[in-house]
């Protein structure tokens, strides 16, 4: 498949790997400071309310290898990154991170991708609808629902829609997934809750972005040629209008993937961010690294999938 880019497709190519190669080190920064800051903070993973006794302390203390001087546990540490084994969880009695990671994280990322599929389409619709009504009732609507989606926090958002849909009207249930016997119907309250903010962003920069490409020389031209009100909004304006759009998804995803940590925890969700609180709060040292590595991985990779779309879509930028 050929894109209509000033450059060559061997230089595409070459501009990939060469950002796939630039986070290498971006990650290896992160791996660094985090285990070294983690490690800095007061208490630690056998920190009790009741001492332990110290010749127990010292068995924890030896099984995890925390007895060895800090650079050893380091070095220790990013070897076994590098075979992408994260190592034991100091709480979770007998379980990896790798296991704990591999069983919650697809529940955050199923709701994580919807919400934002769900905001986008929304959001865009919205943001066009705002644009060809500018100044009149429908795009003053329509800004009035994203100013409050961006005004409103999560934590009040959730509890008045379980309230209304499902304890008042009972149309919908009130926590649990997919796996559940309510089945989809669990998805509807969290998907909205969570798609509110990035669908009131994307309201407003499409409805900006496409007020500003409207008014250009080329969609002018368009115009004049006879071409369908529909064709030129098709063909001429969106493509260029959602470039701010394409911008802001990448660390949308990342937002909405690592920030629903509330939604899960106000439907009960079974996702990463139980066990990422979990963590912080016992000083489960490995496991924060693993979240922390991980969420680091979704945004460096959102944003990476970002450059290469925001190439497809504007051919005017240049990977030299």
């Amino acid at each position: 498949m050929r894109f209509n880019f000033q450059t060559s497709e061997a230089t595409m190519s070459r501009f990939i790997v060469r950002r796939l190669l630039s986070t290498i080190p971006t990650l290896f920064v992160i791996v660094t400071l985090s285990f070294f800051l983690i490690r800095l903070a007061p208490g630690g993973p056998f920190a009790r309310e009741k001492k332990v006794p110290p010749e127990i302390l010292e068995n924890l203390m030896k099984a995890y290898h925390m007895d060895e001087p800090l650079v050893k546990q380091y070095l220790r540490y990013v070897g076994g990154v590098l075979k992408l084994d994260l190592g034991p969880s100091f709480k979770y009695k007998d379980q990896t991170v790798n296991k704990l990671l591999g069983v919650t994280f697809p529940v955050s990322l199923t709701l994580g991708i919807i919400s934002l599929a769900a905001a986008t389409f929304l959001g865009t619709l919205v943001g066009i609808i705002s644009a060809l009504k500018q100044n009149k009732w429908q795009d003053y609507a329509a800004m009035s629902v994203a100013v409050l989606g961006i005004s409103i926090p999560l934590f009040v958002v959730g509890p008045i829609l379980m309230l209304v849909f499902a304890l008042w009207l009972k149309w919908l249930p009130t926590s649990g997934w997919i796996t559940s016997r309510a089945g989809l119907a669990t998805l509807v309250l969290p998907v909205i809750t969570l798609m509110l903010p990035p669908f009131a962003y994307i309201a407003r920069l499409s409805r900006g972005s496409i007020i500003e490409v409207i008014r250009s020389d080329y969609v002018r031209t368009a115009r004049a040629k006879g071409l369908s009100e529909k064709v030129v909004i098709a063909k001429h304006v969106l493509k260029g209008a959602l470039l701010p759009v394409v911008t802001y998804l990448g660390p949308a995803f990342a937002g909405i993937v690592t920030g629903s940590v509330v939604v899960e925890k106000i439907f009960d969700i079974p996702g990463i961010g139980k066990i990422f609180v979990q963590s912080a709060f016992n000083r489960d040292y490995t496991l924060i690294m693993g979240d922390v590595i991980l969420y680091s991985v979704i945004l460096i990779s959102a944003n990476f999938i970002v450059d290469i779309l925001y190439g497809i879509l504007d051919p005017r930028i240049s990977y030299k």
